[in-house]
């Protein structure tokens, strides 16, 4: 029997997140178990690299799962795709190691939030983005980013994923930039606390907008005892970009 790695897409809109929950909730972690059942896949549970909120979408979710296969990875990516529902897709197939787990064997995840910047709804963009009208200022958003770059206590930003877990997360890469006439915010650490990412967009588009300075980031950073502002950025403009594992190239795609 061998074991595989997956990299999945999938758009998050009629999920209630990734991790499985009772009967009748539809999550991603649930369809595809049922999918893999459907192959003869008799195992209980199959190993996702981390949870995604509802309303979130993912480009690079990897999960592993063993199964006694016989044919081609090729093979084993179609009969995915073609038991998957139409809002999930098998990218690619790979064999791994019996050990090989994608959440704790992980590096580093990158998340990018994309934000669309119009005075009038979209409603062709608006299920994968959030609509922020007037456009927050580049310079600002920069240099808000550049704040949590480093190892910091986040706990001002987000909550651990466990009771009593640790907040503290090393920030490896933030950027905001310009693709097309959309405005895109790509983060990479070696793990993200519950709705760290959301929090932090929440904070640097308000910062962006001068509702917020600079130096209520840096307090908060460096004293945690609550988030500068309420509020989250919308899920549906979150998708998890990708996990890299230390057999990877470093850095982001």
């Amino acid at each position: 029997m061998a074991h595989y790695k997956i990299i999945l897409a999938y758009d998050g809109t009629h999920y209630r997140g990734s991790q499985r929950q009772k009967a009748g909730i539809r999550t991603v972690q649930g369809v595809v178990e049922d999918t893999l059942r459907k192959l003869g896949w008799t195992g209980k549970t199959a190993l996702f690299a981390g949870r995604t909120d509802s309303g979130v979408h993912a480009a690079g979710q990897v999960f592993r799962f063993a199964l006694d296969w016989q044919h081609s990875l090729d093979d084993l990516r179609n009969a995915l795709n073609a038991l998957l529902p139409k809002d999930a897709s098998a990218r690619h197939v790979s064999e791994v190691a019996d050990d090989f787990h994608p959440r704790y064997h992980a590096l580093a995840r990158t998340y990018r939030y994309r934000v669309i910047c119009e005075p009038v709804r979209n409603p062709l963009k608006e299920q994968y983005a959030w609509r922020v009208w007037p456009a927050p200022d580049l310079d600002r958003l920069h240099a808000a980013s550049q704040i949590f770059l480093g190892i910091h206590d986040f706990a001002a930003f987000g909550s651990p994923t466990s009771p009593d877990g640790p907040t503290i997360r090393e920030l490896m890469a933030a950027k905001w930039h310009y693709l097309d006439d959309d405005l895109y915010f790509d983060v990479t650490a070696n793990a993200f606390l519950y709705h760290m990412v959301r929090r932090l967009v929440h904070v640097q588009v308000a910062v962006g907008l001068g509702n917020l300075e600079l130096d209520a980031l840096e307090h908060h950073l460096q004293n945690p005892n609550g988030p500068p502002m309420q509020g989250l950025a919308p899920a549906q403009g979150l998708t998890l970009w990708k996990v890299q594992y230390p057999s990877e190239p470093k850095g982001q795609e």
